[in-house]
């Protein structure tokens, strides 16, 4: 993969039939589902079968398994992911046929050319704090349209059009394709080092969120706790853009306070701009959900809503697919699946845990061990791990027993010298095990874990389908 050249997107009523090359992805078919919705022409097809095809089918899209030429048939613009081949025979036959070809992005960037857009940006965060805006707004009755990279638990659904004036999108900075975007209001969570497959370096990073700055029409809402977002909310400013920060940090517009885990939920304080203290609660751990909750609430206040009434709806969250999901309990062993894969996120999830284990354990037994944290851990991308095994290695040091998969190499080819065992070598303790077989490390997570645990399979690749054979494992073992 490589950063996209931008293209500017075009109004919904002017795109014709759309026809999506790979319609089965998470973020193509909520963009496909929105446009049906909104009565637009649909067409697409994916290399296999899924679930997500058939409810596209069930809406109207004319879908298809396996791609061919004659799929494309009388689109007038073909939309193609960043993953999709110059070779694909749909594009091919589009480029031949001159029709427009559109990158996912800007198909996504027509959705919010005729409505108030929401767009949250950042390395990490980005599912979470979309969805809970979105939670918000519909707990205000503001009825928002909404694309997220994951399924809302609420509402089952990664995508829908909406009845009101707001679209609430996750914008992708990985490849660039943030700069297809042209929101009112946008969130920028916090800005790291990541994607160093497509980016040359944190400078280009940088350079890349100043680009953004530029399209954001109305405000900027920015985690000030992080110094890479803290230096775009300097640029903005210095473009004269209007920008409302977050974060337990003393000059934030929106404070965080007295953060207090609570079991798996978390209790804090907000206090926006300077009003009094709102008594908040989120149904998810970890100080990283907290600061998500705030620029939640942040969206809400600066869309018109009273920020007290829109923090009334944060319990209403109760997370998105993929991040911290339940996927099960047995033996008295619960098992969670984290769409975690880059060192801080990591951090963030055992951290959190750990946290939520000792309250739970000081509430109900305060002289009673809290349960562990066993990591099944799935390293992403050859780059990424060679570039961070280290920082990998230190985060999984906050889990209990860590076993870690082979690399999953996503759109990579294999790099000589490059393997799990750059991370397992240098983790801090002796309870790490590196399997290359799934089945024995699925065993071997059985076999380490005790009741009280917390199991967190994660990672950004097939490591997700590993929860539920856990928990049936477990089932085993206890019977």
């Amino acid at each position: 993969m490589s950063l996209v050249e931008p293209t500017e997107p075009v109004a919904v009523e002017k795109l014709g039939r759309v026809h999506f090359v790979g319609i089965g992805g998470a973020g193509m078919s909520g963009i496909a589902r929105v446009l049906l919705q909104r009565g637009v022409e649909v067409s697409g097809s994916d290399a296999r079968d899924s679930e997500l095809l058939a409810e596209l089918a069930e809406l109207g899209a004319d879908v298809h398994v396996g791609h061919a030429a004659a799929n494309v048939a009388d689109a007038d613009t073909l939309v193609v992911s960043s993953a999709i081949r110059p070779t694909n025979p749909e594009l091919v036959e589009a480029l031949e046929r001159g029709l427009r070809i559109l990158p996912r992005a800007a198909a996504l960037g027509a959705l919010l050319l005729d409505r108030r857009g929401v767009a949250v940006s950042g390395t990490h965060g980005k599912t979470t704090t979309t969805s809970m805006v979105t939670v918000l707004l519909q707990h205000l009755g503001a009825q928002p349209g909404y694309v997220i990279g994951g399924k809302l638990v609420t509402t089952g659904l990664g995508a829908d059009a909406g009845a009101g004036d707001v679209i609430v999108v996750e914008a992708d900075e990985s490849d660039g394709s943030f700069l297809m975007l042209s929101p009112k209001v946008a969130v920028v969570t916090n800005v790291e080092a990541d994607h160093l497959d497509n980016y040359g370096g944190l400078e280009e990073i940088h350079s890349n969120f100043a680009a953004f700055v530029d399209r954001v029409a109305e405000t900027l809402i920015i985690g000030i706790d992080d110094p890479g977002a803290r230096r775009v909310a300097e640029v903005a400013r210095e473009r004269g853009k209007r920008v409302r920060t977050y974060g337990v940090t003393p000059e934030a517009d929106y404070r965080v306070a007295d953060i207090e885990a609570d079991g798996f939920a978390t209790d804090f304080t907000l206090i926006a701009d300077g009003g009094d203290p709102i008594k908040c609660a989120i149904s998810v751990p970890g100080t990283h959900n907290v600061l998500n909750a705030a620029a939640a609430v942040a969206v809400a206040d600066e869309l018109g809503h009273d920020p007290e009434v829109a923090a009334q709806g944060l319990p209403e969250f109760t997370g998105a697919a993929r991040r911290f999901e339940l996927k099960g309990e047995a033996g008295g062993v619960r098992v969670y699946d984290s769409y975690a894969h880059h060192p801080t996120e990591l951090t963030a999830d055992l951290t959190a845990v750990r946290a939520a284990l000792a309250s739970r354990a000081a509430k109900s037994a305060p002289d009673a061990p809290a349960g562990r944290v066993v990591a099944l851990f799935q390293p992403h991308l050859y780059s990424r791990t060679r570039i961070f095994a280290t920082e990998f290695a230190e985060a999984l040091t906050l889990a209990d027993e860590v076993v870690v998969l082979p690399i999953y190499a996503a759109r990579e080819d294999p790099e000589p010298g490059v393997s799990a065992e750059l991370i397992t070598g240098q983790v801090a303790h002796e309870r790490v095990y590196h399997h290359v077989d799934r089945a024995d490390a699925v065993a071997r997570v059985a076999q380490v874990t005790r009741p009280g645990d917390i199991v967190l399979t994660m990672g950004a690749g097939d490591v997700t389908e590993l929860g539920p054979v856990i928990v049936a494992a477990l089932v085993q073992q206890a019977g």
